[in-house]
């Protein structure tokens, strides 16, 4: 049975990308439309989830560099067919995304959190952690994506809406790097806000 701090672990307590920092090249310089959004989404979680499943299944014994190395050529093999299904449902956000998209196979939660997190859990309770760190990543740029299309393009998924400010700045990377800087600092700072009302209330 998954426990409380697991289902939050990596989407609200210790967030993927607003806490850990992992991932943020591609919210950053790609999560500026939510067509962009769910392409990653869709082969972040596909590629990500797989991957480091199939991972947990190879021998612990063997030097570090080489597993990382195998972590990588899984990740890679789980690459191709995601890739041939995503430029079938979003052709023209994989050719925006660009080079973004195939850095999704060696991201950090199959090249770094591996080792350092997911495989010092019991299997289920690892798989529990995985999904949540996925989702962690996939709301931050859902997020992103549907403020800076809609403050930035004037749109909504595409479609025109009528917005009395448009700022294009925040649609380009420079924008979404300052952007997800204040997202950052407004979560951390409800963080602390939390964690110093429940030490009061432990005090009391």
């Amino acid at each position: 049975m998954l426990t409380n701090s697991v289902k939050t672990d990596g989407l609200l307590k210790d967030n993927t990308v607003l806490s850990a920092g992992m991932v943020i090249s591609p919210v950053i310089i790609c999560g500026n439309t939510i067509q962009n959004a769910l392409a990653l989404i869709y082969a972040f979680t596909i590629i990500t989830f797989l991957s480091v499943a199939a991972a947990s299944f190879v021998p612990r014994k063997l030097p570090y560099a080489v597993k990382i190395i195998i972590y990588a050529l899984i990740a890679s093999v789980i690459y191709i067919p995601v890739r041939r299904l995503s430029t079938e449902i979003y052709p023209d956000s994989i050719i925006n995304i660009g080079i973004y998209f195939p850095l999704i196979a060696v991201n950090s939660l199959i090249v770094y959190q591996t080792e350092v997190r997911f495989f010092k859990q019991p299997r289920i309770q690892m798989l529990g952690s995985l999904i949540f760190c996925i989702l962690g990543f996939d709301f931050v740029i859902l997020l992103t994506a549907f403020i800076r299309e809609l403050f930035g393009n004037g749109t909504i998924n595409s479609h025109v809406v009528d917005v009395d400010t448009v700022i294009s700045g925040i649609s380009q990377p420079f924008g979404g790097f300052i952007f997800l800087g204040i997202m950052c600092a407004v979560y951390r700072k409800i963080r602390s806000l939390i964690e110093a009302e429940k030490t009061d209330s432990e005090v009391k």
